[in-house]
């Protein structure tokens, strides 16, 4: 921890030094002044005094001595004052810059350390364990420093003084230094027995809270309450002992201290009656005596603070150190080139090992044809990961040696690998922010000048950098320029979209996000053509609408008619909302509230609210606003359940009782929702009265409304409103939703036709994903992580499992539009199956960690007899149409179970009526009959079973004993799966069970 320290702050530190080095003499004056004061001033016993040659009046020089000590004074506090200032900016720096290399270090940790460390325990030690580092760095060298100096200081003035008067001052000292951090030992000890004890009464409370009814049920109330009186009664007894040691040790501390000021009293009285010490000098002496226990205590402070926070840093320190990490030289800066990536893939004899020292992959010698289509597949996902992972150096070879186009992938800058090589995967993480920035992320490597800085944030923008780089931060401006078209070989961003709309095509669900981008709202000033295009084609939209017969399918907007699909603001001011939010909302419901007084329809409308709440209350409750169906209300959950609370205090004292702020709070609900969406409780009779009302206003906004809400009109674009219904100028009916999708093909068609497809479509990109993509429809994900690896043309592109969900046309449809687009990329697909018909210039199948060929799978070398056998067993297993789906865990935990067993031709290898428990049979090689006993005549042959056959499963999965008997008809060759290992499986593994219970229907058919 200090080598970091003095690494990152040694000038710091040496400047903190100097200023508490000019301190001590600071510190001296204001012990000696108030010693002259008394003895030079006012004992003078005359009334002029010579100071330095000079005579002076007694009063004169007193005053001039009380200036110099309040100059002293000042002096020394602003000087310490500076010095914490700056102990905290460093530590603050400090704190700052270690925080960051931890994180750094998040982004070097090989994928597999990631994926077996809790995120909580990362984010904690980041977070809340590190956070008293950053007091130690700033008083790693200066305090020490700063407290030794004061007491030496103080030492030395005592010493002046008198000599009696300093050994009495160190006399006790190391008495304390001894007894006292004993005694707070005993006491920490005390103290980690009281956190065990708290920890466990906690848990016997939250077990009396959820099994309180179970505990008056059965009667058991009595007990529990003695054993929580138990647990208290612990607790007294550890915190009585704490209190007894911890006066009893502040006792002997400060009986310790004082007798110091006694030995001074005592002894140093003594010596003034004598004339051998003054009095000025006895009363500074006790003055500074004083002072010198703060600088003892803050050092045996620090001492403890050193040690505890050392054993921290190595645990954190060890934390973020795993083996396999990325050498910083390989991530760190930029490389002074980017090669391309064109040419072979080889795989020199590489092995890879889990993190349990398991063979993943072995001995893996291939490949692969550079600028070709190469399938991959394995009945394994982990081997497919694994290469994956391997390809893009998330893993490295256990042994061997992995060559893209004669470039050593280990010796490769981190940036090579991001430029050159795209993974697209089916789940692939999604980061908080737009569609579109995570689709370009790999174009968005490095910033581009700092255009983007706000006007008059300059001053911040360049100090924030400063500060950056003193603390080891990143010194890239996050206002900058980051979208760089050029890293896809495009010029502006105008080719850039339209390449990412080929990659969304190429995908196959250019259409599907097509008709997506008619449910996206916009602001006309971003998108000024579209705005003005949707509204020219309305009328041709709703002719197109009526010959399809589907005009009935939407509510038009109009200003004589109450629009059932709009909420009731809008319909009032026959206008959309610009923006939603909980603020604007209560905005508008208090205009609402306003107008509705004006007019005497506050009370029915306010009644209206009760009651809708009321009924969202008793559908959701409070706890259901996650629900889907709640969600799609788009209500304000914190709204919504402070306006429940509302309704409820309405009810017990009435509407009259509540704010103006309050009744706008319980409106604002209904103005989301539509009378639609209310039902009946929405008459008809209220309909009329709004839109008298509004017929009445003469369209007229008054602020703040007009800053919430834009009027509607055929000739504007209506702001807060998708395209869709930009489109038809209406609401879609709820009622015709069966029709609906009719209606969102002909409007797509009318857009489509007048060029808008692509201007549609860039809606998307503005699309928020939430953090991990929760708000990300699932549709978007396969485009999303094809679009994100394939945007920055690269050299290799790998599809691990993007296809699955895809059949076999649709999978070669997007490999051939791939291939169009990106023509000298070497594209690798893997899956679990491929149809590899012409596509693929080459295919490679992986069974169990090796290549597959002609003749099977080659053996490969075990590190020993027993590593050995274990892969035999786990092939044998994973060999089976049974086991073949099995994830490699669960084939090493069956396998580990599983023995051997070999008979000869006509052995019976289990009677009827025995018990189960010996296990189940896997037959590898020869065949067993299964007999029923018949006690007059030869047994009767049910069945036989050959090789991948599994048999007696089901005595082990019913408990029961066998209901026939088996016998080898050849020399047999067996796996005996062991009973609890096997029924774990069938427990955990839900394809496995499946294929059993299809074993099981068999029997039966």
């Amino acid at each position: 921890m200090f080598s970091f320290i003095w690494k990152y702050s040694k000038r710091d530190q040496l400047l903190l030094l100097l200023l508490t080095a000019f301190l001590f003499p600071l510190l001296y004056l204001t012990l000696e002044l108030p010693k002259r004061i008394i003895n030079d001033a006012i004992g003078a016993g005359q009334s002029t005094v010579n100071v330095l040659g000079v005579e002076m009046s007694q009063v004169g020089f007193l005053v001039l001595l009380c200036f110099a000590f309040l100059a002293s004074v000042l002096a020394h506090g602003l000087t310490k004052m500076r010095i914490n200032t700056m102990k905290g900016i460093l530590a603050e720096r400090m704190l700052r810059r270690f925080r960051y290399t931890l994180i750094s270090r998040i982004l070097r940790f090989p994928q597999p350390y990631l994926q077996r460390t809790s995120q909580g325990e990362l984010v904690s030690m980041v977070t809340a364990e590190a956070e008293p580092m950053g007091g130690m760095m700033g008083d790693a060298i200066s305090q020490p420093v700063l407290q030794a100096g004061q007491m030496l200081t103080i030492l030395g003035f005592l010493f002046a003084q008198s000599v009696w008067f300093g050994l009495a001052s160190v006399a006790l000292i190391p008495l304390q230094a001894w007894i006292i951090p004993r005694l707070q030992r005993q006491i920490n000890r005390h103290n980690k027995e009281r956190i065990r004890e708290v920890r466990a009464l906690a848990g016997e409370i939250g077990e009396s809270a959820q099994g309180a009814a179970t505990l008056r049920t059965h009667g058991g109330w009595r007990y529990r309450q003695a054993v929580i009186t138990h647990r208290l009664g612990t607790l007294f007894d550890i915190r009585l002992v704490i209190y007894t040691k911890k006066f009893f040790m502040k006792f002997l501390n400060n009986f310790i201290s004082q007798l110091t000021p006694f030995v001074f009293f005592l002894a140093g009285g003594y010596l003034v009656i004598q004339g051998n010490v003054s009095i000025g000098a006895l009363v500074a002496a006790l003055s500074a005596y004083k002072d010198l226990s703060a600088p003892w205590k803050e050092l045996l402070t620090y001492y403890n603070q050193v040690q505890e926070l050392s054993q921290r840093w190595e645990l954190i320190t060890e934390r973020f150190a795993p083996a396999g990490m990325v050498d910083e030289s390989l991530f760190e800066g930029e490389p002074e080139e980017i090669p391309h990536l064109r040419g072979d893939i080889e795989l020199r004899d590489v092995s890879v090992r889990d993190s349990d020292g398991t063979t993943v992959l072995d001995d893996i010698d291939v490949t692969l044809q550079g600028g070709g289509m190469i399938a991959v597949t394995s009945p394994d996902e982990e081997d497919r990961h694994t290469l994956t992972a391997l390809l893009t150096r998330e893993l490295m070879p256990s042994s061997g040696k992995l060559v893209i186009a004669g470039h050593d992938l280990g010796t490769l800058h981190q940036r090579v690998i991001a430029a050159r090589i795209g993974v697209a995967e089916r789940r692939p993480y999604v980061f908080d922010g737009t569609l579109g920035e995570n689709a370009m992320m790999a174009l968005r490597a490095v910033p581009h000048g700092t255009a983007g800085i706000p006007e008059g944030e300059e001053t911040d923008a360049a100090h924030r950098i400063h500060e950056s780089e003193r603390s080891g931060n990143s010194a890239d401006p996050i206002y900058a320029s980051w979208l760089s078209p050029a890293a896809a070989g495009l010029n502006d961003t105008e080719e850039l979209l339209d390449w990412w709309l080929a990659l969304m095509d190429a995908a196959g669900s250019g259409n599907e996000l097509y008709s997506r981008g008619l449910d996206q709202c916009f602001s006309p000033d971003d998108h000024p053509e579209l705005a003005k295009e949707l509204v020219s084609l309305r009328p041709k939209v709703a002719e197109a609408l009526r010959e399809a017969g589907l005009d009935n399918c939407y509510h038009p907007f109009d200003p004589d008619r109450y629009n059932p699909a709009l909420p009731v603001a809008d319909n009032l001011f026959f206008a959309t909302r610009r923006c939603n939010g909980a603020e604007q909302d209560l905005t508008a419901a208090s205009g609402l509230l306003a107008v509705l007084r004006d007019t005497g329809l506050a009370p029915g409308m306010l009644k209206l609210s009760q009651e809708v709440i009321d009924m969202l209350n008793q559908t959701f409750g409070t706890d259901g606003t996650d629900h889907p169906l709640f969600q799609r209300l788009g209500l304000d959950p914190d709204t919504y359940r402070q306006s429940v609370d509302l309704v409820k205090k309405s009810r017990d004292s009435g509407l009259d009782a509540l704010s103006d702020e309050e009744q706008a709070l319980i409106l604002s609900l209904p103005l989301e929702i539509s009378a639609e969406q209310i039902g009946p409780a929405f008459t008809d009779e209220m309909k009329d009265l709004i839109l008298e009302l509004r017929q009445s206003r003469d369209g007229r906004l008054d602020p703040p409304m007009s800053e919430i809400f834009a009027p509607l009109s055929e000739d504007r674009f209506a702001e807060g409103l998708s395209v869709l219904e930009n489109a038809v100028f209406g609401k879609l009916s709820s009622a015709s939703s069966a029709r609906t999708g009719q209606l969102r093909e002909v409007v797509a068609g009318v857009l489509a036709e007048a060029g808008l497809r692509r201007q549609v479509a860039e809606l998307l990109y503005a699309i928020h994903t939430g953090m991990g993509g929760a708000a990300l429809p699932s549709v978007f994900a396969v485009p999303l992580a094809l679009t994100r690896a394939a945007i920055k043309r690269p050299d290799i592109l790998i599809l691990d499992g993007l296809l699955s969900g895809h059949d076999t046309e649709a999978r070669v449809s997007v490999c051939e539009r791939l291939r169009e687009l990106l023509p000298d990329t070497t594209l690798i697909v893997m899956e679990e199956t491929l149809d590899v018909g012409g596509t693929f210039d080459q295919h490679i199948e992986l069974e169990h960690g090796r290549i597959r060929d002609g003749e099977g799978v080659a053996e490969g070398e075990e590190d020993n007899a027993a590593a050995a056998d274990l892969a035999r067993k786990m092939r044998a297993l994973s060999g089976t149409e049974l086991f073949s789906g099995l994830p490699r865990k669960q084939v090493r935990l069956l396998a580990f179970g599983a023995k051997w067993f070999e008979a000869e031709e006509g052995d019976v290898i289990f009677r009827k009526g025995d018990a189960g428990t010996d296990g189940a049979y896997l037959i590898l090689e020869g065949e067993a009959g299964i007999y029923l006993p018949v006690e007059d005549g030869p047994d009767k042959l049910i069945t036989t079973a050959g090789p991948g056959k599994l048999v007696g499963e089901l005595a082990l999965i019913r408990k029961v004993p066998r209901a026939l008997d088996m016998r080898a008809h050849t020399p047999l060759r067996a796996l005996r799966l062991g009973e609890s290992e096997f029924l774990a499986v069938v427990e955990n593994d839900a394809a496995t069970a499946y294929k059993i219970l299809q074993v099981v229907a068999g029997y039966l058919g």
